[in-house]
């Protein structure tokens, strides 16, 4: 049985200036009840935009926007404080003059305004709130007098206090350090989970959303590259910039002899998928393999072409950094167990046997977007 749609956009496009390419290009999407749906991408990509398009804060100059069937902008325009919606902002936007209690509260005393609360059903939809996200007993605290961590949980107190239909976070885990961010997150998504909330986020830290997320949204200049669950967005990237950004897989070029996949760092006997983007008269005797950082094995071999630049401590594995022949970079992800010095030479081999391949009319079509550091750089 179908999920009913809580969120649904229909050629969303939203641009700023007349000179310069929208925002927000035509993005289509539907989120069930229930569902998290992870707004990924790099900065500028219109993540954000699409973000504040649903919360009501922008207008769109062009597609519908829909919350549990109704339609909020188009043909007709719904602000934010009647969308039924909660907001987790970045820096928390909590007043730093009331409690955590009066905090979170807050928007339920803008109902009682419009005549949809009582004053008992107040008390007991904040307590309820604040016992949620774990804060039963800091009620009488101000934000100066929590961690992050716990402002954080204020912040979403406040937005689930309302019982909205849809919560919206936008980078909520941004202002932590790595350890709070980690449990956080996870936590968060129990806490939605629990209460059968669906829910936006957006990120740039695509373990962050291939981790807590239903769906994954990647974006890329204003447009959706691609939507569907974490696993196939890893394993099934719909263009070579999603395998870069979200894999952070490495690219090799290669082209088919008699013996197998020909590269500049050894022949390979390999069965290849050409990706998505590869049309039926696209030769697939020759392109860029995608190589996942952990499908690549080493072994030392002083006359092998690969050369050891750095290794890095990930506490349960090493991270190489390899220098090819023509001076690219590739990186490996190998187990403690098995350390290689810095300066050796290594043999690679591919753990496994079945790779993607980006034919060279994709790859010229597609090419390469992700930030030109070493980690990313490409050898096609």
């Amino acid at each position: 049985m179908a999920i009913p749609s809580v969120l649904k956009l229909d050629t969303v496009t939203k641009q700023f200036f007349p000179d310069v390419p929208p925002a927000v290009n035509q993005v289509s999407l539907a989120l069930g009840q229930g569902e998290l749906l992870g707004l990924l991408g790099p900065s500028g990509c219109g993540k954000t935009t699409l973000l504040r398009l649903i919360a009501g804060f922008e207008q769109p100059d062009r597609g519908t926007i829909y919350l549990e069937g109704q339609a909020v902008c188009g043909s007709c325009w719904l602000p934010p404080e009647h969308r039924d919606l909660g907001i987790v902002f970045q820096d928390y936007a909590l007043f730093p003059h009331l409690s955590v209690e009066k905090n979170v509260a807050f928007g339920l005393k803008q109902l009682s305004r419009r005549g949809r609360l009582s004053s008992q059903q107040i008390r007991e939809q904040t307590a309820d709130a604040i016992v949620l996200v774990g804060l039963k007993g800091f009620e009488a605290r101000y934000p100066h007098e929590l961690s992050g961590g716990q402002q954080q949980r204020v912040a979403l107190a406040r937005a689930l206090a309302p019982r909205p239909s849809l919560v919206l976070l936008d980078e909520p885990f941004s202002n932590l350090d790595v350890q709070v961010r980690l449990y956080l997150r996870q936590e968060v998504r129990d806490i939605l989970k629990k209460v059968g909330a669906s829910g936006v986020f957006v990120t740039h830290d695509q373990e962050e959303a291939l981790s807590i997320a239903d769906q994954v949204a990647v974006m890329r200049d204003g447009r959706l590259e691609q939507l569907g669950t974490p696993e196939s967005i890893y394993s099934e990237p719909a263009s070579r910039f999603i395998a870069e950004f979200v894999t952070q897989a490495n690219f090799l070029s290669a082209r088919r002899s008699a013996r197998g996949w020909e590269t500049e760092v050894g022949c390979f006997e390999l069965t290849v998928a050409p990706c998505a983007g590869a049309e039926a008269a696209h030769r697939v005797d020759s392109g860029a393999l995608m190589i996942r950082q952990e499908d690549l094995h080493l072994e030392i071999d002083d006359s092998a072409p690969l050369f050891v630049r750095d290794r890095q401590f990930l506490g349960r594995e090493y991270k190489y950094s390899l220098l090819t022949p023509s001076g690219a970079t590739l990186h490996a992800r190998m187990p403690i167990s098995q350390p290689i010095d810095i300066g050796s030479h290594v043999r690679p081999s591919l753990k496994s046997q079945q790779v993607r391949l980006y034919p060279q009319e994709v790859v010229a079509r597609y090419g390469s977007t992700a930030p030109s550091d070493s980690s990313t750089r490409s050898v096609a």
